[in-house]
């Protein structure tokens, strides 16, 4: 604040320090101020950078009086651009089948595998943007955050570039990209007949394909993808990426679908089901669904009825229960592998937060021995175990605490799960979206629940 007969010079700066503004205020007289003046009254602020002489000349030649002013105005810092990832293949094949004209699926082109060749390049890097720093109007340098590089999705069977910024194939087969952090290429392995006695468990790094069906008390395990074109009895299918089963599953209450992908069935009865992204059906019967993100029956049928689906997003059927007032019971809203893993880092950590305690006794015991030197060669090399133990125990707890960070935000994210029916909601079903249960009592027609608040209402089908 500057006084000179009566005239008052007022200069402000933002909380932020990148603007400074100047006020004028008339003297009885109305006499005008001088550059000088102003100077001054920056300088007693500390505004010192970023200060506009044509704001300067404007105040002191035609001033504008009691109207707040911009006079001087720093450079906000721009944080930089964290590097990319840039796919040299289609990352967005679509993972479900052909509608045909009559309500049919057509389950024989899926189009579900994207082949590559030898030497083709699938990933490179986008380096990332260094950040610009700042500057206050009082002369401060504001720091800005650079750009983090991006890590190169390296899977199975690929190769990086000598200068580490190109991924490419190291071998003819398909490519699969699950989950944004690997990029892998598998070989395929055909099974020319039924998984049975004559050929025994499968177990192969790369995508199975199998021409008959999957008998009873046998497995299928794959890297890759895993495609049935017969039928699966109560059988074990675990597959790194999609399994499609051209005709269905009958599991017999002892049938497990595993899934790291997507899972493409005609029918599926009496199973145990978990996908980590969609699962498709004509018909799910008395099974027990987990899956990650959209279970959706079409076809003809359309059908969901009995057993237990716990969903993360939405599920999608023509018709849901029976008239016989079938339980069935829905939960969506919540990928169900996060609130598993949440369980079970919860449970890695409290053991090894007491394995760490353990070894830290077994050390002070005998840290005491080696004090008194009576420490034998067996003790010693305990010691030397009890230490290493407590070093990679302390290190794995540390990264089990970082991940329950993560896995809460995520169950705490507000819930939007939805149940949508084509057709009829019929009464036996429980639908569970978070926290919230509804039980149908009435049938329900062409309409799709959701939650609102506390509650769980029915709105129109395509809400």
């Amino acid at each position: 604040m500057a006084n000179q007969n009566d005239l008052k010079i007022l200069v402000t700066v933002s909380p932020d320090e990148l603007k400074a503004f100047v006020t004028i205020y008339p003297s009885e007289d109305y006499s005008r101020v001088s550059r000088d003046e102003i100077i001054s009254a920056l300088q007693n602020q500390k505004v010192t950078y970023g200060i506009k002489e044509d704001v300067i000349d404007l105040c002191s030649n035609r001033p504008i009086y009691n109207e707040e002013i911009c006079i001087a105005e720093g450079i906000p810092a721009q944080n930089g651009k964290n590097g990319s990832v840039i796919y040299h293949f289609d990352t967005s094949v679509a993972k479900s089948p052909t509608l045909l004209d009559d309500g049919r699926i057509n389950y024989r082109e899926l189009n579900l595998i994207q082949s590559v060749s030898q030497g083709q390049l699938l990933c490179s890097l986008e380096p990332p943007l260094m950040g610009t720093q700042g500057m206050t109007v009082r002369g401060k340098v504001i720091a800005a955050v650079n750009g983090r590089p991006a890590v190169m999705p390296r899977g199975k069977n690929v190769q990086v570039s000598e200068d580490g910024q190109k991924l490419y194939a190291s071998t003819a087969g398909e490519v699969e990209y699950l989950d944004a952090t690997k990029v892998s290429v598998y070989t395929n392995h055909e099974v020319p007949a039924d998984v049975d006695n004559s050929t025994g468990n499968v177990t192969f790094v790369g995508s199975v394909i199998i021409k008959g069906n999957v008998l009873s008390g046998f497995s299928v395990e794959a890297g890759g993808n895993v495609e049935v074109y017969g039928v699966v009895e109560g059988a074990t299918i675990r597959a790194g990426g999609n399994i499609i089963l051209r005709r269905g599953m009958q599991g017999m209450g002892k049938g497990t679908l595993i899934a790291g992908g997507d899972i493409v069935s005609r029918y599926i009865e009496y199973c145990n089901v978990e996908a980590q992204g969609n699962i498709q059906a004509e018909a799910v019967m008395h099974s027990n669904i987990k899956c990650g993100n959209k279970l959706e029956l079409t076809g003809r049928k359309g059908l969901l009825v009995g057993g237990t689906c716990k969903v993360g997003k939405i599920i999608v059927a023509k018709v849901i229960g029976s008239h016989m007032a079938t339980v069935t019971d829905l939960e969506v809203g919540t990928d169900p592998t996060v609130r598993e893993r949440y369980k079970q880092v919860k449970e890695e950590l409290s053991s090894s937060e007491s394995d760490i305690k353990k070894a830290e006794q077994a050390i002070t015991i005998l840290k005491k021995l080696e004090g008194m030197g009576a420490l034998t060669p067996d003790k010693q090399e305990i010691l030397t175990k009890s230490v290493r133990t407590k070093i990679y125990l302390s290190s794995r707890v540390e990264e089990l605490k970082n991940e329950m960070v993560i896995l809460d935000e995520k169950l705490q994210q507000e819930v939007s799960g939805k149940v949508r029916s084509l057709n009829t909601i019929y009464p036996g079903v429980k639908v569970t979206i978070g926290t919230c249960t509804m039980y149908v009592k009435e049938t329900l027609q062409y309409c799709t629940l959701y939650r609102d608040g506390a509650d769980i209402r029915v709105g129109a089908v395509d809400r």
